[in-house]
C-alpha cells in the first residue's frame, strides 16, 4: 500500500516546524509535502484582503499538489481560506481549511464568541467562517472582531515575537470577559496557549484539530 501524502500551501514560514510535530503526532505514517508562497499573504495584507491574483496562485498550487500525487491538500492560510471554496469543485482530492474545525468547535461551545485576528486580511474570512458553521449547526451566534495591531508586523516585519504575544495576549485577555469562547485565528499564535492558562474562558487554536481531522479525510484508523 502506497504512503498518503498531504499537501500544505502556506503563505508563510513560521509554522512549518509546528505542522512537522503535529504529523508526527496524529499522521505519522503520512508524507508532508510543503508548498510555501510568502508573497500571498504579503499581497493579502497590502490590499487588506485575498486578491484574484492570490487566488489564481493558490489554484495553481493545489493543481500542482494534485499532480505530485498528494491524497489531499491543507490551507495554512486564515487570510486566504476563502479561495479554498472556489478551487475545490475543480480538484479531484479534498482541499479543507485548517481553521474550520476550529470554528465548529467555537460554535458549539458558545454563542458569543471573538475571533482574534493579528493580520488584517484574516479578520472578515476567520469571522465569516465561524458565522457560517452557526448557521450550519443552526445555532444563533454573536462574533466580535477583534483585531491585534501591530502584532503581525512586530512578528513578520521585526522579528520581535515578544511585542507580538504582549499584545494578543491582551486582547485575549479583554475578550474573555465579555465572551463565551476565544478564537485564535491565526497559526502563529499556537504558541501561546501555555501563557494563556489563567484565561478562564475556552481559547480556541486551528492547527492541532487542522491537522487531526485529515486522518479520518484519508481514511486512517484512529490512532
Amino acid at each position: 500500500m502506497s504512503k498518503k501524502k498531504v499537501a500544505i500551501i502556506h503563505t508563510f514560514l513560521y509554522s512549518v516546524e509546528d505542522f512537522k510535530a503535529l504529523f508526527k503526532k496524529y499522521l505519522p505514517e503520512v508524507e508532508m509535502i510543503n508548498i510555501i508562497d510568502d508573497s500571498l499573504l504579503a499581497e493579502s495584507l497590502a490590499n487588506k484582503k485575498r486578491t484574484e491574483g492570490v487566488t489564481q496562485r493558490m489554484a495553481l498550487y493545489a493543481f500542482a499538489a494534485q499532480s505530485l500525487g498528494a491524497d489531499a491538500i491543507l490551507n495554512q492560510c486564515s487570510s486566504v481560506a476563502g479561495a479554498v471554496d472556489l478551487i475545490q469543485p475543480m480538484l479531484k482530492i479534498p482541499y479543507v481549511k485548517v481553521d474550520q474545525p476550529m470554528a465548529e468547535e467555537a460554535v458549539r461551545l458558545g454563542e458569543k464568541i471573538a475571533v482574534i485576528a493579528t493580520a488584517i486580511s484574516t479578520v472578515e474570512p476567520s469571522s465569516q467562517l465561524v458565522e457560517e458553521m452557526g448557521r450550519r449547526a443552526g445555532k444563533k451566534v454573536s462574533v466580535s472582531r477583534c483585531y491585534c495591531e501591530g502584532a503581525y508586523e512586530a512578528l513578520l516585519n521585526h522579528g520581535d515575537q515578544a511585542k507580538h504575544n504582549e499584545i494578543v495576549i491582551g486582547n485575549v485577555k479583554r475578550a474573555a470577559e465579555a465572551h463565551d469562547v476565544i478564537v485564535m485565528a491565526q497559526g502563529s499564535m499556537y504558541k501561546l496557549l501555555p501563557l494563556l492558562t489563567e484565561v478562564k474562558k475556552p481559547v480556541l487554536t486551528s492547527l492541532e484539530t487542522g491537522v487531526a481531522q485529515l486522518r479520518p479525510l484519508l481514511g486512517l484508523p484512529p490512532l
